[in-house]
């Protein structure tokens, strides 16, 4: 499986979550009434493969893209944002919905490593978990439920950051926060390992 189809490169940009339009939540509904549901196996402690849009909800999509719609408009009315002024900032946009049936899963979810810093030996015991290289240090962070606090008891080696990696664990829809960028799911991994392409 080619790494572009598990990571949908979801660059989109949107600000937090607002409460939709009587007309939004009725498309939104026709959406997620058209939108093909996860399936997970009835024995939680299952691995289960996913990937990134697996971690929206029915009708997030058509939201983010409506609160980014309304961010640029926003910029556009107010004459943008002067290069490297106080709100020259990247800023990251999204909402904290989650997909419950998630919570208390196993799964296998490949991305790129964002660590908060590196230890001796360049050992970590947390870092974000993001769908596309360079989020949160060289592009603005995804959304907050397209981004992933990841934990482990045992610090890692990280390596080349550009390398995805594959992530087993524990998910939870416990959100995180930090200055590189808020998540709304923690894994608490078991394993990691270098993505194969």
């Amino acid at each position: 499986m080619e790494l572009r189809a598990l990571i949908a490169p979801l660059m989109l940009v949107a600000c937090s979550a607002e409460t939709p339009s009587t007309a939004q939540t009725s498309a939104d509904q026709t959406a997620a009434d058209q939108a093909p549901t996860l399936s997970l196996p009835a024995d939680k402690s299952e691995l289960v493969e996913i990937g990134w849009r697996d971690l929206m909800p029915p009708g997030e999509e058509e939201l983010i893209a409506e609160i980014y719609q309304q961010q640029m408009l926003l910029l556009f009315e107010t004459g943008g944002v002067a290069e490297g002024s106080a709100q020259d900032i990247a800023m990251q946009f999204g909402t904290f919905n989650t997909v419950p049936e998630l919570d208390g899963r196993r799964i296998r979810l490949p991305g790129y490593t964002v660590p908060f810093e590196f230890g001796k030996n360049a050992e970590v015991s947390e870092f974000l978990l993001v769908p596309y290289f360079g989020a949160c240090l060289h592009a603005p962070p995804p959304p907050p439920n397209q981004t992933v606090y990841v934990t482990t008891d045992n610090a890692i080696r990280l390596g080349d950051l550009a390398q995805a990696v594959w992530v087993e664990g524990m998910m939870r829809t416990k959100s995180a926060y930090n200055e590189l960028g808020d998540a709304a799911y923690t894994i608490e991994i078991d394993k990691i390992e270098t993505y194969v392409y």
